[in-house]
């Protein structure tokens, strides 16, 4: 059954996973957290390759920036944010 599974889908992480990793990144504490760091940090543990695969889905998705530092939460859905975006307007 394993080589019916394509290489690039043997990592796919659950709805559970991925939103056990969004919630640990959106109320931690400090600004930017690394990934040793946050491997201690989840609940129970998850597959580097899965994570690497969230982390990658979290970025492309506009939640996360990945920096040389590390990993900080960006995502704000507030509304007048959303608006000020959208018109440009300068601060």
């Amino acid at each position: 059954m394993q080589e019916l599974i394509p290489k690039h889908l043997e990592h796919s992480p659950t709805l559970n996973t991925v939103l056990m990793v969004e919630e640990i990144l959106k109320t931690m504490d400090e600004s930017v957290i690394t990934i040793p760091e946050l491997k201690q940090r989840l609940p129970r543990q998850v597959n580097h390759n899965t994570l690497i695969v969230i982390l990658g889905y979290l970025e492309e998705s506009g939640k996360i920036a990945v920096t040389l530092k590390g990993i900080t939460w960006i995502h704000n859905p507030h509304p007048n944010l959303r608006k000020a975006i959208a018109k440009g307007l300068e601060l």
